[in-house]
């Protein structure tokens, strides 16, 4: 079969190479998949660059989220056992985290159904326990992991203010439900949800960004409100001033979902339950802009990696993979 393998560490696009190399043999309470669509996360780049906090030995194949097919028929959506990566014509997974794939979904939008939105629902509805009627500030609100915040926030009766950097991404943004849409580059962010929250700021706050965005999410933060830290694309890790949260009464919670896994993974099953009903009502929908032929997977990673993609891209082994299901 066909696989990117990474057999050094650095750039996406410089280290993944198309390889051909023998199918992967699954372990105990493993299963081998067929991968009908992989969608491409910002961890995949960081593990390509040996960055990440899961470092799977050389070489190996990246691809964290998959849509997925078994042996006896089934569509299931799946994260990979690493080395054995999605960005493969098969994969491995554990056969007790494989989930259905809903049906009103397509290949490429049910394999970025999982993380960004699983990532999305526990940090507003378990960490934030975001109210109908309150406001969410969503930090890059056109990228997959914000663009998946959006909906959900939407969804749960919330008035949503989406942050985005560029006025295609701002684009983006409003069409994907934001209330209110603010370009970075254009504007300045805290005098903007001031101004659009009558000064009282933004009750739950999303942000996958780290850097100027937490610092931007500080001052914009309503009384009792909460920050959810998600992640750092920005690339820097900020030092909070716990002081600053003591005076403004705010909390400031931390969001690794793969923790879910091993720790509470019913609580994942629920989320997937709920998120199947989201879809089927059409209350959310992965937002996927691009669908690549396994050739453009690395030069894809790398655009993911830079910043140069709004929504979702998803990697499609074959053509016919790419169909709605």
């Amino acid at each position: 079969m066909q696989a990117w393998q990474v057999h050094e560490l650095g750039e996406p696009g410089e280290v993944m190479r198309l390889a051909h190399v023998e199918r992967p043999t699954p372990g105990e309470g493993q299963v081998l998949l067929r991968v009908r669509a992989a969608n491409i996360n910002f961890p995949d780049a960081l593990m390509c660059r040996g960055q990440y906090q899961v470092r799977p030995p050389l070489p190996f194949t990246p691809g964290v989220e998959i849509c997925g097919e078994t042996e006896d028929g089934r569509r299931v959506i799946a994260n990979p056992a690493l080395p054995h990566g999605g960005f493969a014509e098969y994969a491995v997974a554990d056969a007790a985290a494989l989930l259905p794939a809903p049906g009103a979904l397509d290949d490429a939008e049910a394999a970025a159904l999982h993380i960004g939105y699983q990532t999305g629902w526990f940090a507003l509805h378990r960490r934030a326990r975001l109210a109908a009627g309150e406001t969410l500030l969503v930090h890059a609100a056109a990228g997959g992991v914000g663009s998946a915040a959006v909906q959900l926030g939407k969804a749960a009766g919330a008035t949503v203010i989406g942050v985005a950097g560029g006025a295609d991404k701002a684009a983006v943004a409003r069409e994907l439900g934001c209330d209110v849409v603010i370009d970075r580059r254009e504007q300045d962010v805290v005098a903007a949800v001031k101004e659009a929250t009558g000064g009282r700021g933004a009750d739950v706050v999303f942000d996958p960004v780290g850097g100027e965005a937490y610092t931007q999410s500080a001052k914009t933060v309503a009384f009792e409100g909460r920050i959810v830290v998600v992640g750092f694309a920005g690339g820097a890790i900020p030092s909070p001033a716990l002081n600053h949260a003591l005076i403004k009464n705010y909390a400031i919670l931390g969001l690794h979902w793969g923790l879910y896994n091993t720790k509470n993974p019913k609580l994942v099953q629920h989320c997937h339950e709920q998120l199947t009903e989201l879809a089927a009502r059409g209350a959310i929908k992965p937002l996927v802009s691009e669908r690549v032929p396994l050739a453009g997977a690395a030069d894809a990673v790398q655009r993911v990696a830079d910043g140069a993609t709004t929504g979702r891209v998803a990697v499609v082994p074959a053509a016919e993979n790419g169909a709605a299901a």
